[in-house]
């Protein structure tokens, strides 16, 4: 899989799966089209979402490698680069996929807020798994915008089609929500080992070298995607995995006030903040009290 195809406009993807270009910045296309082939590295300039209905190797996702199951969505963002590693063996390629340049977008609603949609940054090993149900919405979102790109163009189809594929981006975001607790069993222990990672964090000179612990770093250590660990997070605790990560830190803090021999400052470098005064406004923020109020309060307790 050394060879890296480059597809920078939604007209070059047609033509590599030969299909016929209806309208210059979107795409529905369908896989079976187009000639066998074998795996190679694929850089997409636009976004892409692809639903495959064949086995055909292990889909290569940066440094990480996906059996690529039947039944499967995988989204990519403009500038990505994926690949499908067959080990030499020419494929059918079957399936479908709906690709869509930013120019489509800019200047609605969608594009306005098309980062909101975090699983276009997801790792492949955290793609979507549709069940058969889900799978016919998809094709039948996929053909809706067919037919709308095979019609004339007026007035009202960049509306039409952009707010279709929209919709079927938050039937997406539904299907993810279905994902997370029907997957249950590929996530558990996610939260012990989330919080067994910012144990170790604290225990170490991290903090001083490092900095604060921030949610990319916990999501790499879990070996998972920031945005999937975010999303992840939040649907099991209701807290941001930021959120998360500050309740930790200020239980922290409030357990080293207690050492006398430290100061406030001390502690603050300590836990990796730059500034003690940032460490001080955080800790009012969460606790109400600035650090050296909760250490006399904690004083006055004791006596």
């Amino acid at each position: 899989m050394d060879t890296l195809l480059r597809f920078e406009t939604v007209t070059d993807y047609n033509v590599f799966n030969k299909h016929e270009t209806l309208h210059p910045l979107i795409s529905v296309i369908d896989f079976s089209k187009a000639a066998p082939r074998a795996g190679s590295g694929m850089y997409f300039g636009f976004y892409a979402i692809l639903l495959k209905d064949v086995k055909c190797g292990d889909l290569v996702y940066g440094r990480h490698t996906y059996d690529y199951q039947e039944g499967t969505l995988v989204f990519l963002a403009p500038g990505q680069v994926v690949g499908m590693n067959s080990n030499g063996d020419v494929y059918q390629p079957k399936g479908y996929a709906l690709v869509f340049h930013a120019d489509l977008i800019h200047g609605t609603a969608l594009g306005r807020h098309i980062q909101d949609y975090t699983f276009f940054s997801y790792q492949s090993n955290e793609a979507l798994h549709v069940s058969k149900r889900e799978r016919e919405l998809v094709l039948d979102f996929f053909a809706k915008i067919e037919y709308e790109l095979q019609q004339t163009i007026d007035k009202h189809s960049k509306k039409l089609i952009v707010n279709s594929v929209e919709l079927f981006l938050n039937y997406c975001v539904r299907f993810y929500d279905r994902q997370f607790i029907t997957r249950n069993h590929a996530h558990q222990g996610v939260l012990e080992r989330f919080e067994k990672v910012l144990n170790a964090y604290f225990q170490t000179d991290k903090p001083q070298t490092i900095g604060l612990p921030s949610v990319a770093y916990c999501a790499g250590e879990l070996n998972l995607s920031a945005n999937y660990f975010g999303d992840l997070i939040k649907k099991e605790t209701g807290k941001t995995a930021q959120e998360y990560i500050q309740a930790k830190l200020i239980d922290v803090a409030k357990e080293r006030i207690f050492d006398q021999s430290k100061s406030v400052s001390q502690i603050a470098y300590d836990l990796g903040f730059k500034y003690p005064q940032h460490f001080i406004r955080v800790f009012k923020q969460r606790v109400g009290q600035s650090p050296n109020e909760y250490r006399r309060a904690a004083d006055a307790d004791v006596a």
